[in-house]
């Protein structure tokens, strides 16, 4: 592990999800699922997140419209709260949510809205 990609995946993870919640899944971790949390953590926060290529919010954007493609509802709820983190409008998911309804089937657009949704009610920012 490249401790150094490390700690900037944990500084953005931490700032795009929540300090709480990400110090909650590490210290949950155990030696099956230990690998698991530090992969994410070095390679997709911080060797993909990490660049400066795309902002912040573009990234979120990006992962509401492929997770609701995916269908990962525990995901897409996360990285809603981390999109409104990110400085991403609810008008905004609401139109990334629609081109998923679009591209991806009605079902997968019904399912996204109704996840974001439970993710605003979550941080009593209401529909």
């Amino acid at each position: 592990m490249d401790q150094k990609t490390f700690d900037t995946g944990l500084e953005i993870r931490k700032a795009v999800l929540g300090a709480e919640f990400v110090e909650k899944a590490l210290a949950s971790a155990d030696d099956f699922n230990r690998p698991m949390q530090e992969l994410t953590t070095e390679y997709c926060w911080g060797a993909v997140w990490g660049r400066d290529t795309l902002d912040r919010r573009t990234r979120s954007m990006l992962n509401l419209a492929m997770i609701s493609a995916l269908n990962r509802p525990h995901e897409l709820k996360m990285h809603v709260k981390g999109a409104l983190r990110n400085g991403v409008t609810k008008e905004e998911i609401r139109e990334v949510l629609l081109q998923v309804a679009i591209y991806c089937g009605i079902p997968a657009g019904v399912d996204s809205f109704r996840i974001a949704r439970e993710a605003f009610a979550d941080l009593g920012a209401g529909t």
